[in-house]
């Protein structure tokens, strides 16, 4: 292949023209061979004459689309130069072939350069300059140049015309735009053509503008499957899956050609709708089309089983992928982590490295937060000097990722580093920060940094609201969490949602402000979730208000909740009460219901060996040392003022209440990291449920007496046991 190194000959002085190398030039270019018609543009200069333009002007036009088509600067460049040697760089057909290849070879500048040098220019010629300043993100260029062809040249805009500025139109969201050539399109006749109407409905889809698109669909004399694919992926990226799903179906239906665009589609719609049964039947149309061996669509099904929550059917289609790439790999770690199953994401991670794939950072943030959902501060340092020998640590979504799982690892103090050390912070990083302080405890910490944010002109967005006003939740900064609920509509226009009711009734609720709480429900101007009644039954178990909690609670079971913790709440709401039918009502509703109790249970994790512990269990291979150690603990703290809070416990004798309470599973747990570990190591425990008054009253004075602090993580929260005292100020 030639190039400006080896430039091409000049032309000859003398010699006659021979046809079959025009032939084997014009065969070259048909089957977009480059070198195959170079080597006869080579032949035919060494053999002929420069004859006419017209010969020359094709053959130059030939050479120059397939550079265009294969993005070859170097070569076009060499062409131009022999244009340039003829004299003919200025011809009407040269000029616009050549603004055309720089154009394709992301040089736009250039291309305008030989625009402007044009002494005469035709609609061919401001359609290549328009379809090139969109092709490479210059969208107010290029409807500029539709503007100027008319203003300068008069020169009517076609077909062509309109098909390459639309592209321009969408990427600057320029709507008006849009309708301005939709009302010309209407007006010249040009929305009879399907590709003008798809081209039309596709910028209105990438504008938002969904209802606009399908009446253009809706009116469209012939559609093809282009047609088809851009309005159905234009209902799936604008987040209506029921109406892609349903076009999807119909497009089926009517025998249109089915492909990978509209079968990517289809999946992502699933996925969002969690419709499994439609899934599967997506599969299995892929399948009997062909599109199995599309590396793109499997990976997609992939991604849809996994938010199916059918990892396991996602895991048989990765394993049954013949050629993974890491966009392969990526979305089966995710999926793994989505769904809970962080070991399995982590094993994925280290399978992957073994295979000599490389991550990347999508890679990053989708293990990261398994390993945060693990909580081991030594994995937490690996993957952390893992993406700096990657270079990645400084990625915004990575080191927001890292932030996010120092801090749900216990180690806030880690997270805060490496938050002052970002150079760039997304609302995520901040997010994340805010986050951190507050589920450790650190409320007004929380507060400042939001404030800081806010002093910054970093604009919070739902995220950060929700962090915010949880961290005043656990702190108890309620005329803080008061002022920042009504800011969030007031200052910047944000409509809280389900979760951030159920955080100012949490917020109330643990402040003891019931009745404020429950008139707030009253006032919604949503229908209360779950979780706002939720939040309202647990404030009703802490403050012992039984007639709230049995109002929270109907309301609950009216909405069907698919776990039976809230009937639990309940029960004992009533056993504190001591209203024993009603704990036993209770109870057999949840029987008849099927629902389950589900066992509490506490981890340790040493030297990468996970440990769980059950309340009360004895199989543990060391449980005869453990039952020795937490005997003496309990006389050690005994001596220092424990004394057992039974109100949780109820049905049996005292001194059964207090041997139950001594077996809880995070005081197993606790009792096994003393004996696994030297002095002075901290102990960190991750438990499922909230933490006990009880144990958390035990694990206070375990720190006191053992000197050991002992950080634990429960459902809601992270506590730091330490000389006896706790982060959350007995507040939590």
């Amino acid at each position: 292949m030639l190039c400006s190194a080896s430039p091409l000959p000049s032309p000859p002085a003398g010699g006659t023209a021979a046809s079959d190398h025009h032939a084997r030039l014009r065969a070259a270019a048909a089957r977009s061979d480059l070198p195959g018609a170079l080597a006869a543009f080579v032949a035919m200069s060494s053999s002929a004459p420069a004859s006419a333009a017209g010969p020359v002007l094709r053959t130059f036009t030939s050479l120059l689309k397939l550079c265009a088509a294969r993005s070859d600067l170097a070569t076009g460049r060499a062409v131009h130069a022999q244009l340039a040697a003829r004299g003919i760089v200025a011809e009407a057909l040269a000029a616009t072939a050549l603004a055309n290849m720089y154009a394709k070879c992301r040089r736009p500048g250039d291309a305008r350069s030989v625009f402007d040098r044009m002494t005469v220019r035709d609609r061919v010629a401001w359609n290549a300059l328009v379809a090139g300043y969109a092709r490479n993100g210059l969208a107010g260029a290029a409807m500029e140049m539709v503007v100027r062809m008319q203003e300068e040249d008069g020169e009517r805009p076609d077909s062509v015309t309109l098909v390459s500025v639309l592209p321009a139109c969408a990427d600057a969201q320029a709507l008006g735009a849009c309708r301005e050539v939709h009302a010309f399109a209407l007006r010249g006749g040009f929305d009879a053509l399907v590709n003008v109407s798809t081209a039309i409905l596709d910028v209105y889809c990438k504008c938002g503008a969904v209802e606009a698109a399908r009446a253009v669909f809706d009116q469209m004399p012939v559609k093809n499957s282009v047609s088809w694919n851009a309005m159905i992926k234009g209902y799936a990226e604008n987040g209506n899956s029921t109406e892609a799903l349903a076009l999807f179906k119909r497009m089926v239906g009517e025998g249109v050609d089915v492909t990978d665009v509209s079968i990517l589609a289809a999946l992502h719609a699933c996925g969002e709708l969690g419709f499994l049964d439609e899934a599967t039947r997506v599969h299995e149309l892929l399948v009997r089309i062909g599109l199995d061996s599309n590396v793109s669509v499997m990976n997609a099904l992939i991604t849809m089983y996994c938010k199916c929550k059918r990892t396991d059917l996602a895991a048989q289609v990765f394993d049954e992928l013949r050629y993974k790439t890491r966009i392969s790999w990526n979305a089966m770690i995710l999926g793994c982590t989505q769904n809970g199953r962080s070991d399995d994401a982590v094993r994925l991670f280290s399978r992957m490295q073994l295979e000599n794939v490389k991550p990347d950072s999508f890679t990053l943030v989708s293990v990261i937060p398994a390993l945060a959902d693990i909580s081991d501060p030594l994995q937490a340092r690996w993957i952390h000097g893992y993406s700096i020998r990657l270079h990645l640590d400084q990625d915004v979504y990575v080191l927001t990722a890292l932030i996010d799982m120092y801090a749900k690892c216990g180690r806030v103090r880690i997270a805060r580093n490496l938050f002052n050390s970002a150079r760039e912070r997304h609302v995520i990083t901040w997010n994340a920060m805010i986050h951190g302080y507050g589920s450790h405890g650190f409320g007004k910490v929380a507060v400042e940094l939001f404030e800081q944010m806010k002093s910054t002109g970093r604009v919070p967005n739902e995220t950060t609201f929700l962090s915010v006003l949880s961290a005043c939740s656990h702190a108890g900064l309620v005329d803080e969490g008061r002022k920042y609920f009504s800011s969030m509509k007031d200052d910047f226009g944000l409509e809280p949602g389900m979760e951030h009711y159920g955080t100012i009734v949490d917020l109330l609720g643990r402040a003891g402000k019931l009745d404020e709480a429950w008139s707030f429900i009253q006032k919604m101007p949503i229908d209360p979730g779950i979780s706002v009644y939720g939040a309202m039954l647990g404030a009703c178990k802490l403050h012992k208000n039984v007639e709230l909690a049995e109002e929270s609670a109907n309301r609950i079971f009216e909405l069907g909740p698919e776990e039976g913790v809230y009937h639990v709440l309940l029960a004992n709401i009533y056993a504190n009460a001591s209203m024993w039918k009603d704990v036993a009502r209770v109870r057999t509703s949840m029987e008849k219901k099927g629902l389950q109790k589900s066992p509490g249970w506490s981890i340790v994790q040493l030297k990468n060996e996970i440990h769980t512990f059950y309340s009360g269990s004895t199989n543990h291979q060391q449980a005869k040392d453990i039952y020795a150690r937490l005997a003496k603990l309990i006389d050690e703290i005994k001596a220092v003022g424990y004394v057992p809070d039974t109100d949780s416990i109820h049905d049996v004798e005292d001194d059964v209440k207090a041997q139950l309470l001594n077996t809880h599973s995070e005081k197993l747990a606790i009792a096994y990291g003393l004996i696994r570990t030297a002095p002075g190591t901290t102990i960190q425990i991750k438990k499922n449920l909230r933490v006990c008054n009880d144990c958390h009253n035990a694990t206070k004075l375990i720190s006191l007496v053992t000197g050991r602090e002992i950080i634990m993580r429960d459902i809601q929260r992270f506590h730091h046991f330490k000389d006896g005292k706790c982060s959350c100020g007995d507040y939590w």
